[in-house]
């Protein structure tokens, strides 16, 4: 049995397939992003799936896409968790963007390769190994774009009096903006990030108003600007992207990609299905 994972700092998609192909369970776990989990914290989030946990033994493969494992320490330490965890499985941990090129990106075909979703990330794709010209610092410092940064601007644009009053009415009938709990949440609790990502889906839902149109417009060019423009050929192969902020802002994405005359290619907004593909044609 195989297990595929793509998993971001929100959510983890799991799939196991027998060795032809066949799809033997699907389940979701929270995210599993080793910058900011511990050890502990990772293992209670597979124990809390009654599929994985019960059939943790029967796994030969795990093949894992994820969030936050850009760097050889994190996937070590991943690396590691999965191979106590899954005792007869061979582990292999990858950088998300990875799980979007085996989705996205036809065999031995050239393309850069986006993720928006709570994060972002973004990678050039040779047809065989994946280049980055940025380093990712987290979401404090980065992730332009993402829908961490979307919930970034939201908070602060209502505890600064610059949200519109009708749209901060409704901001507080659909969350807890009191500040102690958001304090609790960004300084006490896992996953910040993830957190200020859940507001994402307020602006998505308001992205015709003026106030929360800035905010897009603002994020998605400066995405395009540090992340896709730092690629020399940015405009001589398709731009693909998989991720929730990607597949719900994709026209509002596009008009900024066609004014620098980039060409946007696929939009996904999860990788899954696309791995699923991917590995019984490279069984």
């Amino acid at each position: 049995m195989k297990l595929l994972v793509d998993s971001g700092s929100t959510k983890a998609d799991w799939i196991a397939i027998d060795e032809n192909g066949k799809v033997l369970f699907t389940t979701q776990t929270l995210g599993l992003n080793p910058e900011v989990l511990d050890k502990a914290e990772v293992i209670n989030r597979l124990d809390d799936k009654f599929d994985i946990e019960h059939n943790k033994d029967k796994a030969t493969h795990l093949y894992f896409y994820g969030a936050g494992c850009g760097t050889d320490r994190m996937k070590e330490f991943l690396t590691k968790v999965f191979q106590e965890y899954f005792t007869n499985a061979v582990v292999s941990v990858y950088e998300d963007t990875y799980a979007a090129v085996y989705a996205t990106t036809p065999k031995d075909e050239e393309a850069i390769v986006c993720i928006l979703g709570t994060g972002s990330n973004c990678s050039y794709f040779d047809g065989k190994v994946l280049h980055q010209k940025v380093q990712s610092l987290g979401y404090i410092a980065m992730d332009d774009g993402s829908g961490n940064r979307f919930g970034r601007h939201l908070i602060r644009g209502y505890y600064f009096n610059n949200m519109p009053k009708e749209l901060a009415k409704e901001f507080e009938e659909e969350y807890n903006v009191d500040a102690d709990y958001i304090k609790a949440n960004l300084y006490k609790e896992a996953n910040p990030n993830a957190y200020l990502a859940t507001f994402a889906k307020f602006i998505i839902k308001h992205k015709d108003n003026e106030f929360c149109k800035k905010i897009i417009k603002k994020e998605l060019k400066s995405f395009t600007k540090n992340y896709i423009m730092q690629f020399e050929n940015h405009k001589e192969v398709p731009v693909h992207f998989v991720g929730s902020i990607a597949f719900y802002l994709k026209d509002e994405l596009e008009q900024i990609l066609a004014k620098h005359d980039i060409k946007m290619g696929n939009v996904l907004r999860r990788p899954i299905d696309g791995l699923i593909a991917y590995h019984i044609l490279n069984k």
